[in-house]
């Protein structure tokens, strides 16, 4: 499902399995690791419950840099990140923001141009790779 600019998958595992494979999915494809937060962690140390919900922040300069190059401002939204939540359920999600929205999101329609829709392009179609070995 993609509403706002949010992709969200349904995963066949757990929340914690499902992050694991993709951050070893993120490291087999050499890209960098900046950060894994547990927020379910975080709410627990505060005393406050939370279903598991985990961010990767992750990336790879030479996939982002042109990104940032033709829309500075885009910086703010990268690296890439990815939520693995559980929902009431009990069923695992993972989520992330599209690259074209990202795009859009910092530029008008002229300055979002052909390189900049290859740039995201690209990007889609890694994250949509991460995912999915993630979550299948």
């Amino acid at each position: 499902m993609t509403e706002n600019g949010l992709t969200t998958l349904p995963s066949a595992h757990g929340a914690k399995e499902t992050m694991d494979r993709l951050e070893a999915e993120v490291k087999s494809k050499g890209m960098t690791v900046f950060a894994r937060i547990d927020h379910a962690a975080g709410a627990k140390a505060a005393g406050l419950a939370l279903r598991p919900a985990e961010v990767l922040i992750f990336g790879n300069a030479k996939g982002g840099t042109p990104l940032m190059q033709a829309l500075q401002t885009t910086g703010i939204d990268l690296p890439l990140k990815a939520l693995v939540w559980e929902d009431p359920g009990g069923k695992a999600w993972l989520s992330y923001n599209e690259p074209a929205w990202i795009a859009q999101r910092h530029g008008d329609a002229a300055q979002v141009g052909e390189q900049v829709s290859e740039v995201t392009g690209r990007l889609a179609g890694a994250l949509a790779a991460l995912a999915k070995t993630a979550t299948t």
